[in-house]
């Protein structure tokens, strides 16, 4: 490895809305390294490869790459640069050859028309420098993921990068793939590139990277040489800290089994799940990112197919072929991604909430202007809905506002089961409070409710047990009282010590 940096970024500052996402944050990565970056889910890994990557600009600090401070206005200048970034979801054209992707955008021609030998010749001559036996002409959409993503790499070290971003690589590889992609990776580092790898799996960080650097809540925790450290150490740094009480648990009595799953499996998703919810009981669902909890909890609403496994709410078998199905059955699902699956944003505040029970708001087809306001009204009280007018439009609502109007949708609905996926996610510190208080309620009111969380502290807080998955399978049930570090060897699949 040599000494030179090829990058150095130094005192990176970055916040959203109500969000301080990264706060002073160095990072020093040498020609022909790999560097690792980890931390749990809102670390802060990918706003600062984003600002690397000229998508976002920094509100302080600054970039130096050679040795020299630039300015990456965006993802254009910093592939000029010679940053190239190979994300976790490809951006591959599956209707186009291995060549034709590897060379998009500098495709070789003569007089306007494409030099297909030449095209062949270029793509073969990169494939061969990585180590890859992969067809030119074969068509992206027709290989396997690991070889869709030594496309990707090749695609982005056709470019002649100084720095490849690897964002987690790994993902949907198999051991004897992944140790093919990091053969790749060291002829890469042996040409003089630096590279950045994130991952959460532990293991190969400590096999694959000469340091590693922890990020925590958006600022450095430390950067060392992964000679002698362990995974424990790792997770231990990543999240180092005592839990507060910034999700207060609300104590109350939990009943019978309402919600039971048995073997729910879903090929490339998750496999052989098992679970139950109590009344009054908050089902927390650990795991880090890709680990399945959100395709587990679509297939219980029935919003994907499950492939095997059984359903039964009450002690009864319910059949769920879709979300109309789920919502006669008692169960109700809080997406993670409101602005796109859990509101109708051109709509009012009332025609969201009565979106879910127009049956019981109409007569014959039509709507009962005076049963949907008296419906929407008191959700909206309910839920301390702000405005408490319900006329406006949802989309002109701050983020936690607009999360309550989801929640007063599907409470409406008086569910047994409620699914929250990301309940407080983009959300400011006084409406995380109120939601944390209608979830309490509505488990004093003996709803059994499934908790998704990324943000850890949150899962921990207030859940009366943890499932951890890890690769879509459970990896452990853990009790009330459970530590983070808990949490995290079982969700990187280490054996807790």
């Amino acid at each position: 490895m040599t000494t030179a940096s090829a990058l150095r970024m130094t005192g990176i500052s970055k916040s959203f809305p109500g969000i301080r996402a990264l706060s002073d944050v160095d990072l020093d990565v040498a020609a022909g390294e790999v560097h690792a970056i980890v931390g749990e889910n809102g670390a802060g890994k990918s706003t600062l490869m984003k600002v690397l990557a000229g998508v976002y600009q920094p509100d302080k600090g600054s970039i130096e790459l050679d040795g020299a401070v630039v300015r990456l206005a965006d993802p254009i200048e910093a592939r000029r640069r010679g940053i190239g970034m190979v994300y976790q979801e490809l951006n591959l054209v599956p209707d186009l050859t291995v060549a034709e992707n590897i060379l998009l955008g500098s495709t070789p021609s003569r007089l306007g028309i494409v030099d297909r030998r030449a095209l062949r010749e270029q793509a073969r001559a990169v494939l061969d420098e990585l180590d890859a036996r992969i067809h030119t002409d074969d068509l992206v959409g027709s290989l396997t993921v690991s070889q869709q993503q030594i496309v990707e790499i090749a695609k982005v070290y056709a470019a002649r990068p100084k720095i490849v971003v690897l964002d987690e690589p790994t993902s949907s590889l198999s051991e004897h793939e992944t140790q093919a992609l990091f053969r790749i990776i060291g002829r890469m580092t042996s040409a003089g590139i630096a590279v950045i790898y994130i991952s959460h799996r532990l293991r190969e960080v400590i096999d694959v990277a000469q340091r590693v650097t922890v990020l925590r809540d958006g600022r450095l925790v430390e950067t060392r040489t992964t000679s002698g450290i362990t995974a424990a150490e790792m997770i231990r740094l990543m999240v180092g800290r005592d839990l507060t009480e910034v999700f207060p648990k609300r104590e109350v009595e939990i009943g019978d089994v309402v919600l039971a799953v048995h073997g729910l499996s879903r090929a490339d998703a998750f496999d052989d799940i098992g679970l139950t919810v109590r009344s009054g009981e908050i089902l927390g669902l650990a795991g880090l990112v890709g680990a399945g909890r959100t395709e587990v909890a679509r297939a219980i609403f029935g919003l994907d197919d499950a492939d095997a496994g059984t359903i039964e709410v009450d002690g009864q078998a319910v059949r769920i072929q879709g979300p109309r199905d789920a919502v006669r059955a008692g169960i109700a699902y809080v997406p993670e991604d409101r602005k796109r699956d859990g509101i109708v944003p051109q709509l009012s505040i009332k025609d969201n909430i009565s979106l879910s029970v127009l049956d019981r708001v109409a007569v014959g087809g039509w709507i009962r202007p005076g049963a949907e306001r008296t419906l929407a009204q008191q959700k909206a009280a309910e839920l301390t809905v702000s405005p408490p007018a319900i006329a406006p439009r949802v989309d002109t609502l701050s983020g936690g506002n607009q999360q309550k109007v989801v929640f007063a949708k599907w409470l409406a609905t008086k569910p047994r089961v409620l699914i929250l996926d990301e309940p407080t996610r983009g959300v400011d510190v006084g409406a995380k409070a109120d939601i944390h208080t209608i979830i309490g309620e509505l488990a004093a009111q003996g709803t059994a409710i499934i908790l998704i969380s990324s943000e850890l502290p949150e899962v921990l807080a207030v859940s009366d047990r943890i499932v951890v998955l890890h690769e879509g399978r459970i990896a452990a049930e853990l009790p009330r009282g459970a530590a983070e570090h808990d949490v995290m060897h079982a969700a990187t699949g280490e054996v807790s010590s």
